[in-house]
């Protein structure tokens, strides 16, 4: 049976909180962002503050809407018969640089993806439902998938197009990540154009005058890294930024208060999380364990989870600003069980308990890395989840550090424990199971931020045989099933799920996204 879905064109400001008046209200807008990219090039790292300034600078075929619904971008409609996809491409499109778009670039960018070297969080992850990406004409993208693939759309909108004029080069995958980051080849159809990067500085970005949908309320806007959260409040208050991220949630009740200010609190589907080195070889930080690695011992890792008092975590550190959590996704999100939807009472009795059985009656040490600035409370979190496993035993150093260098350290192991987030952008439990507990295979776009070596090839199987299945109930089922196999074998520790927060200036409005992305071309004068 061939199903057809046709959606009216909706331009890329129709997911706007707010439609923006005329160009005389235009003005600059200053962003004070609480991580700074890790690189410019689009398919290099997957992780929010990169994809909210591709999204600025490039379009998807399909993007999302603020609660994550698959929307047309640069594709205006598409049908798909079986595994076959046709995208009918928006004509009289052009690159910031006046070139034409078409079906030829979107086949470049997708071919580019599994090149790029040493990428951190690979967006093959995205691809890895696709078997061929091929052009029927200059306005018509046909994609065969290796199955039915319910979430491919979803999917699709975490890759901008890129300009295969512009980023075409001699190397495997065109332009480098180098030439990327210097803006050689940064060239996309999104609402702005690329001017400058100074790390640890500044990004500037100039409307695009190509830009082929409505013009932006914005003619620069310039992002100002600011990890520190009482110095991005006072920027906002001195008056030197419009827009910050992630203030300090002990800061709310405060910013609420103020006249001159106007405060946006939206759910989130990110969930920060603990992941444990399970290494056969004892990983870096741990002692004590006789050339054992405990992390490979179920029981360990279930006194670990067991140790971390999760309420605590959300009361006292998040101010209430969260949510603590239990699963991947919290419920009743797609593929999300509702019996993760409350988390078990912290019980250090019994982890001790449980330590002893395994052989580890005066318990060990280790190491746990963090972010400093990723997250919301990141290091606050990291020390709490320290302090709770210290009351068990378990001695941990952690290390904080700035997230570039510490998204370098987790990528090459070393440490033995570590945290981070995870946005389920799709909104169903497939999306974070296949990046973070499925095997690690990157090049079929598997276990992409698996970096903890946690292999099971029953849930790996439950997985992809879901991301094949067009039928919702059975997907779901199934999507349960393997959450409830990685929760029941504590491959990862769930901590909690954040709650997406800015502050503004009371003249700008942002209606805030579950995916907690920044974007610019979203923000409007307050009427």
């Amino acid at each position: 049976m061939k199903l057809i879905h046709k959606t009216i064109l909706l331009s890329a400001m129709a997911v706007s909180f707010l439609s923006v008046g005329g160009m005389a209200q235009a003005r600059d807008l200053t962003i004070a962002l609480s991580s700074e990219p890790s690189s410019m090039d689009p398919q290099f790292h997957s992780l929010t503050p990169n994809i909210q300034l591709s999204e600025t600078i490039f379009d998807p075929l399909v993007r999302t809407d603020s609660t994550g619904k698959p929307i047309p971008s640069l594709a205006e409609s598409w049908t798909v018969d079986g595994n076959v996809w046709l995208f009918k491409l928006h004509p009289n499109v052009k690159f910031s640089d006046g070139s034409p778009f078409t079906a030829d670039d979107v086949l470049f960018t997708y071919a580019r993806v599994p090149k790029v070297p040493n990428s951190p969080s690979s967006y093959t992850l995205y691809l890895g439902s696709v078997d061929k990406v091929e052009a029927v004409d200059p306005l018509t993208v046909k994609i065969t998938t290796k199955g039915p693939s319910p979430v491919l759309l979803a999917n699709l909108s975490l890759l901008p197009i890129m300009s295969k004029k512009a980023a075409s080069g001699p190397a495997p995958e065109g332009k480098t990540t180098v030439e990327l980051n210097r803006g050689d080849g940064l060239i996309g159809t999104g609402p702005y154009k690329f001017v400058s990067w100074k790390r640890g500085a500044e990004i500037v970005l100039d409307r695009n005058p190509n830009y082929w949908g409505n013009k932006p309320a914005w003619d620069k806007v310039t992002y100002r890294p600011i990890s520190n959260p009482a110095a991005r409040v006072a920027a906002l208050l001195a008056g030197d930024v419009d827009v910050i991220e992630n203030p300090p949630t002990d800061d709310l009740p405060k910013l609420n208060k103020d006249k001159k200010l106007h405060i946006q609190e939206t759910t989130s589907v990110r969930v920060i999380y603990v992941a444990l080195n399970q290494s056969k070889e004892v990983p870096p930080g741990m002692s004590g364990t006789e050339g054992k690695n405990p992390l490979t011992d179920k029981r360990v890792r279930e006194a670990l989870s067991l140790a971390i008092d999760r309420n605590a975590i959300v009361e006292r550190i998040m101010d209430g600003v969260a949510q603590p959590a239990a699963n991947l996704l919290a419920y009743p999100a797609f593929g999300a069980s509702k019996k993760y939807s409350t988390v078990p009472a912290a019980n250090a009795a019994k982890a001790k308990e449980l330590l002893a059985v395994a052989g580890y009656p005066k318990g060990f040490s280790l190491s746990m890395g963090s972010p400093a600035g990723r997250y919301t409370n990141d290091q606050r979190i990291a020390q709490a989840v320290a302090s709770m496993w210290a009351q068990i035993g378990i001695k941990t150093d952690v290390e904080t550090m700035a997230p570039p260098v510490f998204f370098k350290k987790r990528d090459s192991y070393s440490f033995s424990t570590y945290l981070a987030g995870w946005a389920a952008v799709t909104g169903e439990m497939i999306h974070p199971l296949t990046a973070l507990v499925v095997s690690h295979v990157p090049k079929q776009g598997l276990g992409t931020t698996n970096w903890s070596h946690y292999s099971n090839p029953e849930l790996d199987r439950l997985v992809i045989d879901a991301s094949r299945t067009q039928d919702d109930g059975k997907r779901s089922e199934m999507l349960q099933r393997a959450a409830d196999m990685a929760m029941k074998d504590y491959a990862i520790l769930p901590l909690q799920f954040e709650l997406s927060v800015w502050a503004m200036k009371k003249d700008v409005r942002y209606g805030g996204r579950s995916d907690q992305l920044t974007l610019a071309q979203d923000m409007a004068l307050a009427k």
